[in-house]
């Protein structure tokens, strides 16, 4: 993967509810990267996740290419095994 500058500023649009018992999910602006990443792949239902997508300096990144740069190496913030193991098994079970 070229070089991917985690602290810049990132715009993160999610995708669409399925269910309207859900709270909605919004478009959101973070200074860093980093952040909108670990929000996205931590934070974001599974249902929505799937039709996320992130902006960082012009280029777009889908579920996919969040989830990549969230498993990189070079993934600046901690990351929550519990949170992740939780949403692995929340998708499996709604594809």
């Amino acid at each position: 993967m070229a070089y991917f500058d985690y602290g810049a500023a990132a715009e993160l649009f999610p995708g669409r509810q399925r269910t309207k018992m859900m709270a909605a999910v919004t478009y959101m602006r973070f200074a860093a990267a980093a952040e909108a990443i670990r929000y996205a792949v931590e934070e974001i239902p599974a249902n929505s996740f799937l039709g996320t997508f992130l902006e960082v300096n012009e280029e777009r990144f889908d579920c996919n290419g969040i989830r990549r740069l969230y498993d990189s190496a070079e993934y600046p913030l901690p990351r929550q095994p519990a949170a992740i193991r939780d949403r692995l098994l929340s998708v499996r079970r709604a594809s």
